[in-house]
């Protein structure tokens, strides 16, 4: 049998699998730089339910999670305050290249890209739904959010020197129409701060 790493991480399998700690351990002291965890195979929707499940999917090494704790954390630690807009950015960027894994958008001409899509409803129009389209749309209270101006941000410039539109944020997009409704629902409450003017 060749020694490769693919080889060892199995010898270590099998020896978990029978019970033969002892081997394990000697397989983890000959090779130490081998990651002997197991992989989890479940879909992202299943391994990421939580910020923090997003942090240790993508590491602490990786670049937005250093970003992040050296923001906020510093920020914490100084008694500074840091706007709920911005934390909720660095959160969910976090979360997006977790769900996203490793794919990041191009920016080309036959590329779909997706963007999870809100809306606010009156208590008129919520009268006339079902409880299961209320369930549905994971809907929350505004409570400690304003909504006199609400919606979400476009850029436009008109006439001179061109005409330009932005009708939606791109750099918080997800590779897939299931992966942007997921992150919409689930954290539903960071891209309320992220999009709305807190009380």
């Amino acid at each position: 049998m060749e020694t490769t790493k693919e080889n060892i991480i199995k010898a270590y399998n099998v020896a978990k699998e029978t019970g033969a700690d002892s081997t394990c351990k000697v397989l983890e002291t000959l090779y130490p730089d081998i990651d002997f965890t197991p992989a989890d195979n479940r879909p992202v929707t299943e391994r990421i339910k939580t910020f923090a499940d997003a942090c240790a999917e993508l590491g602490e090494d990786h670049l937005y999670v250093q970003m992040f704790r050296d923001i906020y954390d510093k920020s914490e630690k100084a008694g500074a305050n840091v706007n709920n807009d911005v934390v909720a950015y660095l959160k969910l960027r976090i979360i997006t290249a977790a769900l996203n894994e490793g794919w990041e958008p191009q920016f080309t001409q036959d590329e779909e890209r997706w963007y999870p899509w809100f809306f606010l409803y009156t208590d008129e129009e919520l009268a006339e739904k079902s409880e299961e389209w209320k369930r549905d749309r994971h809907l929350t209270t505004m409570q400690y959010h304003r909504g006199e101006w609400a919606g979400l941000a476009s850029a436009g410039s008109g006439d001179s020197p061109s005409i330009t539109y932005a009708l939606v944020g791109s750099r918080l997009c997800f590779k897939s129409d299931k992966l942007a409704d997921y992150a919409g629902k689930t954290f539903i409450d960071l891209w309320m701060d992220f999009n709305l003017f807190c009380k």
